[in-house]
């Protein structure tokens, strides 16, 4: 064997697993999927009672944008999911870690949250509508509570699922338990959390849509209600498409999170 050989460099397979997104490929999927219903709709295998035709969605949107009503019905439905969604998570990941890391907590919240977490939450609108009245706070409510049940679950289960062998070391050194807890258990359990997030924000647009959909003038679920009372199928599809989007955005919204936060993973 020469001294080639041995100068000759290995191949590192320590990296672990680590998708590499390829960002064109879902952008190409979706404009494909886009174009076979374009040439399905104009030649008439797939009928225009069941789906339009993308072209006369997108000229909806065109309209709804030169009307302005595109802005009129998307402000209301983003400030009601924002402040929602906020209060439900804070509260969520707050009510989440208590239960993670007190065993009073546990003993007396996870009862409660198994209690209520199978409630379909819509079906507790009119509920709210009686406490809040039929303005903005039922709005509110509804979101934060649907929400609020499924971040609970995912971040005291991601505070479980923190390493304790890390914990005992730490220990093991004297660590005060604030900063165990500050450095070794919310780190650990962020990547869980932010998972947890999605699923959350997924639901809080659901019943985004579905809080609209009783005592709102402008709001996507609204706008979507009025639409399909009408059989309007591009309007109706036009007000589905916004809210993909919106999903869209929310997502790429907690990747950049989780890129940002959780940088340190390599």
């Amino acid at each position: 064997m020469s001294d080639s050989d041995f100068a000759k460099p290995v191949t590192y397979r320590g990296g672990g697993f680590k998708p590499v997104p390829v960002a064109w490929i879902g952008a190409a999927f979706l404009i494909a999927l886009v174009i076979i219903a374009e040439i399905g709709t104009r030649t008439g295998i797939i009928s225009a009672l069941t789906l339009p035709r993308p072209s006369a969605v997108l000229e909806t949107f065109a309209e709804l944008y030169s009307s302005g009503l595109l802005w009129k019905h998307l402000f209301p439905s983003l400030s009601r999911l924002a402040v929602g969604a906020f209060l439900g998570a804070a509260v969520g990941i707050a009510v989440g870690v208590a239960i993670g890391l007190f065993s009073i907590a546990r003993s007396a919240l996870v009862p409660l949250v198994a209690a209520i977490f199978p409630i379909p939450k819509i079906a507790l609108l009119p509920l709210f509508v009686i406490w809040f009245g039929i303005g903005e706070g039922s709005k509110y409510a509804l979101i934060a509570f649907g929400t609020f049940t499924p971040t609970v679950v995912a971040t005291y289960g991601a505070v479980d699922a923190v390493d304790r062998g890390l914990i005992r070391m730490a220990q093991s050194f004297n660590v005060p338990w604030w900063g165990i807890v500050r450095k070794i258990v919310l780190p650990g359990a962020l990547p869980g959390i932010l998972s947890g997030l999605r699923v959350s924000l997924a639901i809080a647009i659901i019943l985004l849509v579905a809080a609209e959909m009783l005592g709102a003038t402008y709001g996507i679920g609204a706008y979507i209600l009025e639409a399909g009372s009408l059989y309007d199928l591009e309007r109706l599809f036009a007000g589905v498409t916004i809210l993909s989007l919106l999903g869209i955005v929310v997502s790429w919204a907690i990747g950049r999170l989780e890129r940002r936060l959780l940088a340190w993973r390599g």
